[in-house]
């Protein structure tokens, strides 16, 4: 688990169109086929107000290619187009502790 990086986009859904989903769907397919790619994961609060995409990373290259590519940088732009908010939580991930029978991330 040394050296996981997760990326926590944690926001609240606006309006959506058919750009977003375009641009969404062509981000998650880059991200995904990044050598340091592991996984990733979205949650929803109890609520239903706010959602969480978690992506995990074995470094920080990829992260920086992810934030790089060109699509994610137009989906950047738009981002109040989109959601009624956002926050962005980048960590290290240095230990994980369980049971053995979760395999998370």
């Amino acid at each position: 688990m040394s050296n996981t990086i997760a990326c926590h986009f944690v926001f609240e859904p606006g309006e959506y169109d058919d750009q977003f989903h375009i641009l969404d769907g062509q981000i998650d397919v880059f991200a995904s086929e990044l050598s340091g790619f592991i996984s990733v994961h979205r949650w929803v609060s109890p609520d239903g107000r706010l959602k969480n995409s978690i992506y995990f990373f074995k470094d920080m290259a990829s992260v920086k290619s992810l934030s790089e590519f060109p699509q994610h940088l137009v989906a950047k732009q738009e981002v109040k187009r989109w959601y009624k908010s956002y926050q962005i939580l980048i960590t290290e991930v240095t230990a994980s502790y369980g049971d053995g029978n979760l395999i998370y991330p």
